[in-house]
């Protein structure tokens, strides 16, 4: 589109020039062609709005749509495909606190409070002032084997492949994460020029492709881990199990995709399908994925190894903890991943049928780890739809000590949720391959758009804990949080997710809803311990 519109501009100029010469009055024409082609040039080069610069003159309907909002922008520009209120209202606070405009809004509450599932924060009639809460709350991340802990914020850049979002993207995301102090997940797409040229901290994903680590033949590469794992700005380093999206599913990149380029960062051959399988080779039982942890950690110089998974089979994790206890082998820290994470292209059945919710899913690992007295040495993270402070809040009171976000990052960097991330056509250059559109994303402007909006999401979390006279996060609990069950009743997210004894999981009797996965579970096999036959 750009290079049309500058062909039309010069097309429009010369045919004019052409004209004009016959029929003089043809140069008239220029005083309705010439600020089209203007307003069109500036465009092109102004930095801070991608749908401009990728669509001259044409994209400024859009921006014309949101000058006349409530109305219009409510429901042509923020509209969401579910119906949901989660974007519509979300959406245009991530834009106000990325650009670092007025996030305010009147008349009140925007949502109904006596909706099933409206949520509050229990708030203290003696709030903290400002000046004595931790403004920039950091968590150690790092077990009693680990060398090199790191101090990472409470909210960071979830996981997103190059390949999946340009390099601009990436560029623009990781900048964001140096200027702001937190950190970059990867993707399990490998680890990218773009993701270490800024400088910004890096969280190293490995997925079930072992894409920068792996053999031809797709299994993994002990030494080319080596020798990436040990770069400074990799932080940490995240086994995929699964994803919230699309649990239990494997990928495919297209060989019309890949690139030179995208083939020398992930080990893969050109003019080949790129296979990512659902299930690991490197180890097939808790036992074996524990020591393979184990062997990451020796090579990459004692950083921070976890893994991430979404919940499934509750037995499953429960075998993965009693192998802890059994080895004394424990990871650094657990992603928690909701069943609504996002993705760029799933299969509809698997985004909305498979996959525990995140509230549920970071709740069960929360205590189970602790019914297994490993939670004091394990950090958790939560990834899934984590937009605001009070998002942030929420899941910290249940347990995580630390949160990913991937779409509202997307919304930093200008995202507008076009659909279009499997076509190779997103018009914000955000999720494409297309150079022409990735073009349009300057990353000097939106870096920082994703350090703002980050800086101002904790800032706003920091506020709703001095608000119920919190001062730091480890003090939150489920108790603060409340939630409408039905019309008639409200229960604390610690009614709702009862906590169990610390220990409570190391011998019998176990708590009654864990009867039946403790006995279902064993350390050698992922399989089930009970046949149902």
């Amino acid at each position: 589109m750009r290079s049309l519109f500058i062909k039309v501009c010069l097309g429009a100029a010369v045919l004019t020039a052409i004209l004009s010469f016959k029929w003089p009055n043809a140069a008239w024409s220029l005083l309705v062609t010439g600020p089209l082609c203007l307003i069109g040039l500036l465009d092109l080069t102004q930095p801070s709005h991608t749908i401009k610069r990728n669509y001259p003159l044409f994209g400024r309907m859009r921006y014309w749509a949101e000058w006349m909002r409530p109305k219009i922008y409510q429901y042509f520009v923020e509209s969401d495909t579910d119906g949901t209120p989660y974007n519509r209202l979300n959406r245009s606070v991530i834009y106000q606190r990325a650009k670092k405009v007025n996030d305010t809004t009147p008349f009140g509450t925007q949502l109904n409070v006596y909706e099933v599932g409206y949520e509050w924060l229990n708030h203290s009639i003696t709030p903290l002032h400002h000046d004595k809460v931790d403004h920039n709350p950091r968590v150690l991340v790092g077990g009693p084997d680990c060398k090199q802990p790191y101090s990472a914020s409470i909210y960071n850049v979830s996981a997103m492949s190059f390949g999946s979002l340009s390099k601009n993207a990436i560029l623009a995301l990781n900048g964001g994460a140096k200027l702001g102090g937190f950190a970059h997940n990867t993707g399990e797409g490998g680890l990218s020029p773009y993701h270490l040229e800024p400088g910004g901290d890096v969280i190293w994903q490995i997925g079930t492709g072992y894409f920068g680590c792996r053999n031809a033949d797709g299994t993994f590469h002990y030494e080319e881990f080596a020798k990436r794992a040990v770069h400074p700005n990799v932080k940490m380093i995240e086994v995929k199990l699964s994803q919230g999206a699309k649990p239990g599913h494997g990928g495919i990149l297209p060989a019309a995709k890949v690139t030179e380029e995208i083939a020398k960062i992930r080990l893969v051959e050109m003019g080949k399908d790129v296979l990512s399988p659902p299930y690991h080779t490197a180890f097939s039982t808790p036992l074996e994925m524990l020591a393979f942890i184990k062997k990451l950690k020796e090579l990459s110089g004692g950083k921070p190894v976890g893994f991430k998974l979404c919940i499934g089979r509750k037995s499953q994790f429960i075998a993965i903890c009693k192998a802890m206890v059994k080895t004394g082998i424990m990871p650094d820290f657990i992603t928690v991943d909701g069943g609504e994470g996002g993705t760029g292209a799933a299969p509809l059945e698997f985004s909305n049928s498979v996959g525990m919710p995140l509230r549920d899913g970071l709740a069960f690992v929360a205590d189970t780890l602790n019914g297994f007295a490993l939670k004091r040495h394990i950090r958790i993270i939560a990834s899934g739809k984590v937009a605001t402070g009070f998002d942030l809040v929420k899941n910290l009171s249940l347990g995580a000590d630390m949160c990913n976000a991937a779409r509202a990052m997307m919304f930093a960097l200008g995202c507008i949720q076009a659909l279009e991330c499997n076509t190779n056509k997103c018009p914000t250059g955000v999720a494409t391959q297309d150079n022409g559109l990735a073009r349009g994303l300057v990353v000097d402007d939106k870096k920082v758009r994703v350090k703002n909006f980050h800086g101002e999401t904790v800032k706003s979390a920091v506020e709703l804990m001095a608000a119920a006279g919190i001062s730091h996060p480890k003090h939150l609990h489920r108790s603060f949080i409340y939630r409408r069950v039905n019309a008639g009743q409200i229960q604390t997210y610690a009614e709702t997710y009862p906590y169990i004894l610390r220990g409570a999981l190391l011998e019998a009797p176990f708590p009654e809803n864990y009867q039946l996965d403790m006995a279902n579970s064993s350390e050698e096999t992922f399989e089930p311990a009970i046949s149902y036959a």
